[in-house]
């Protein structure tokens, strides 16, 4: 699925730039699944903060547009919360829907 490369690349780089930036211990579990249409990433992290988009972006910032990339690139994306703590940040790209 080489066509899908370049925007699982961009999430994986985004996912794994906000457990760097936001997560205290830095440490995460990258998932990449092949899947019949597509690719499924799952960044896991111990960290119960959830990411969210930004209500608004100033155009001099120098960060804060990783989410709205990967609402961009993928075809879905999301969150789960695990009950003993922390989360696991999921996108999907492929499919009908591809980009």
């Amino acid at each position: 699925m080489p066509e899908l490369s370049d925007a699982v690349e961009l999430g994986v780089t985004e996912l794994l730039a906000n457990v760097v930036r936001h997560v205290p211990d830095r440490r995460c579990a990258l998932l990449l699944l092949r899947q019949r249409t597509g690719v499924r990433v799952e960044v896991t992290d111990a960290s119960d903060e959830l990411p969210r988009l930004p209500d608004t972006l100033d155009t001099e910032a120098v960060n804060g547009r990783g989410l709205l990339l990967l609402d961009a690139m993928a075809d879905k994306w999301g969150v789960s919360l695990w009950s003993g703590g922390g989360k696991t940040v999921w996108f999907e790209c492929g499919g009908e829907s591809a980009h």
